[in-house]
């Protein structure tokens, strides 16, 4: 938090001198020179004032969107007689960096989707509807969370595979999470004959099964095999799911294999539905570029969605129902949160 602050007072002063720079000149080509100079501070003071990747992602966020805008609609006043050309293309940049923040800030990372996949296979008697929920990750429990809940049950799932990293949150606030987060999940119920069954992510703590005490879910700390009605369902550790030279035995059953990353895709995995979590899709996407981060070994094209392995296999990655909490923005980029149904059939 102080960081925060004196990191925002600290780019207001360099605002002021590179406005007042620019009053001097007055010239597009000015403009361009003094918002180029003004990420050199941005850049150096969020590593200065923050002692990790995510903080530093955090209050360049501030640069880009805050002072980012600050200067661009300084620009496009000073401009207005001298270049009004220069003062129009500030104008709109600094519309754009607003509509941006907006819809990264406040409209997607609660605009849920539901994203379907269809899976055919000899193995399979009957349909089979699975419904992924991975990373909640959350700090608190509101609407939106309750409306994932209900969004679930809507589905009408036969089995529910939770993906990992279900809360984010540390010290004595955690407790009263956990309770809260017990008393949402609750109404899942019944929801699923098949079962409902939990793997950890590597943001939860090491007491993380308490998480579901006293409800329907299993879940699962170390890698096993359960044979299910029609299917087999192997859940992987925590470390196991990071491992990308896992191997994983076959079976003449329909196999899922479910881990909290999807690193140990990578492994020789003798499954016919990998199902991971982790990547958030990247949080933010570049139309063109993809995920700008994804924290994982596979290949960025395989970081979200549905992508085909060898051998026939299916590998589903969640972009994730929460995102990534604590020191990090607290924002989702043409990367909406998603649940994400499959529909298995003969």
């Amino acid at each position: 938090m102080i960081g925060t602050v004196l990191y925002n007072l600290l780019m207001l002063g360099v605002d002021a001198a590179l406005l007042r720079l620019l009053a001097a000149k007055r010239s597009t080509r000015a403009a361009l020179l003094i918002l180029t100079l003004a990420g050199l501070p941005a850049l150096i003071l969020a590593g200065l004032l923050s002692g990790n990747l995510f903080g530093v992602m955090r209050l360049l966020a501030y640069g880009v969107f805050l002072h980012g805008f600050l200067l661009l609609g300084g620009a496009a006043a000073l401009l207005r007689r001298s270049s009004w050309k220069g003062a129009l293309l500030s104008a709109n940049l600094a519309l754009l960096l607003a509509a941006v923040a907006m819809d990264a800030f406040l409209v997607e990372p609660t605009w849920l989707e539901i994203s379907s996949v269809r899976i055919r296979s000899p193995k399979l008697k009957r349909p089979i509807r699975i419904v992924v929920l991975a990373d909640f990750q959350t700090d608190r429990i509101g609407t939106y969370e309750r409306l994932v809940i209900a969004r679930t049950i809507e589905t009408k799932p036969d089995l529910i595979l939770m993906a990992g990293d279900h809360l984010q949150e540390e010290g004595p606030a955690l407790e009263d999470l956990r309770d809260e987060f017990r008393r949402m999940l609750y109404d899942l119920g019944g929801s699923a004959p098949l079962g409902i069954y939990a793997v950890r992510g590597n943001m939860d703590p090491d007491d993380w099964t308490r998480i579901f005490e006293r409800l329907p879910i299993t879940a699962i700390d170390a890698t096993r095999s359960i044979d299910l009605p029609d299917l087999r369902l192997t859940a992987l550790g925590v470390n196991d799911s990071f491992n990308p030279s896992l191997s994983v035995a076959p079976s003449e059953r329909f196999h899922v294999v479910l881990g909290h990353s999807p690193d140990y895709a990578l492994g020789n995995i003798g499954a016919d539905l990998l199902i991971a979590g982790h990547t958030h899709g990247g949080q933010v996407r570049i139309p063109g570029i993809g995920p700008l981060i994804t924290l994982s070994h596979v290949p960025r094209s395989w970081a979200a969605g549905v992508t085909t392995l060898e051998g026939g296999r299916t590998l589903v990655v969640s972009r994730g129902i929460g995102m990534e909490r604590g020191s990090a923005p607290r924002l989702r980029f043409l990367c909406r949160p998603e649940l994400v149904v499959i529909d298995l059939f003969p």
